[in-house]
């Protein structure tokens, strides 16, 4: 069924609008999945807005979020065919293109959707403002099977810390339950990235107010000295509500991943119709703002992992040679 609805997909993306009726019947679109996450999180916002934003931009596809338990899940869903499209996180995204505790994987980038800074948050009111300081306390890592946990392994891992072992981690069923564990001390912080992530937005807008804790100048030079995938980002001031200063940190990118065997044409499509509204997707959503061709061609671990359809109209609009 899959096939058949791709197959149509395509013959109405290449035909174009005037092949949206026939003799007077309409064609029936097709609908292309999408993986995000567990409700709460970052990717399930970021996920519904660009859904919305496409679904407006071109009639001829719908595409459909669907929350999943995240990356971890996202990538063998990608890989089977269960999903046509999903949000994978920078960690799992290179170490699932490296190979790294598996094969390598024949998914392909068909954008780059915003950077992830990573750090954690405590209430204003805490003694803690160190990562040495959070050692032995419990500290909420993300949801399980989000790309979270993995970015919180290789910072700490760079500092010489074990997040199993050195902490006491918490995995949460869902992405949204963090911030409330924070604000009545269940747990001294909570790992998030991102500009405008929604845990530390809650946390930052609660009664207690936030404080972030991200790596110093001297342990982000460390932890990429091991991990040199992870770049320097910044969080720009104002980013959360009461966050005067710019945070400097480190991360990667994430993305929104697509089948191997998606058609070059509806790969083209997407990409052309994203890209063409950028302006209107910022509007939407201020992390989507990052979410533009130049910054995908920037962020691929390399260009051949980029979709070829995808590539093939970056070369119409001269973001690559």
């Amino acid at each position: 069924m899959r096939f058949a609805s791709t197959i149509l997909f395509a013959a109405v993306l290449i035909s174009g609008p005037a092949a949206a009726q026939t003799g007077g019947k309409a064609i029936s679109t097709t609908t292309l999945s999408l993986g995000t996450a567990t409700p709460g999180g970052g990717f399930p916002l970021y996920g519904n807005a660009f859904a919305e934003v496409m679904n407006a931009a071109d009639p001829a596809a719908t595409i459909a979020p669907r929350n999943t338990k995240g990356s971890n899940e996202n990538i063998p869903l990608l890989e089977k065919g269960e999903l046509d499209l999903a949000l994978v996180a920078g960690e799992p995204a290179y170490e699932a293109f490296a190979g790294i505790g598996r094969a390598p994987v024949r998914l392909k980038i068909l954008t780059a959707i915003y950077s992830n800074p990573g750090m954690f948050v405590v209430r204003a009111d805490s003694p803690y403002r160190t990562i040495a300081d959070l050692v032995g306390q419990p500290v909420a890592f993300g949801a399980k099977g989000s790309g979270l946990p993995i970015l919180a392994r290789y910072v700490l891992d760079g500092l010489g810390l074990k997040q199993d072992e050195d902490f006491k981690a918490i995995y949460l069923d869902r992405a949204g339950d963090g911030p409330a564990m924070v604000e009545d001390g269940r747990v001294a912080a909570l790992w998030g990235a991102g500009i405008g992530w929604p845990g530390f937005a809650a946390v930052a807008s609660s009664a207690s107010g936030a404080r972030f804790i991200a790596p110093s100048a001297d342990e982000i030079t460390r932890i990429r000295a091991k991990h040199a995938f992870l770049k320097p980002l910044t969080v720009p001031a104002g980013s959360y509500p009461k966050q005067s200063e710019p945070i400097a940190s480190l991360g990667s990118w994430s993305f929104v991943l697509t089948r191997e065997d998606l058609p070059d044409d509806v790969a083209y499509r997407l990409a052309k119709t994203l890209h063409g509204v950028e302006a209107t997707f910022c509007k939407t959503l201020a992390q989507a703002c990052e979410t533009t061709a130049a910054n995908t061609v920037a962020a691929a671990p390399r260009p051949e992992l980029i979709h070829p359809g995808v590539m093939k109209y970056f070369r119409e609009i001269g973001v690559v040679k």
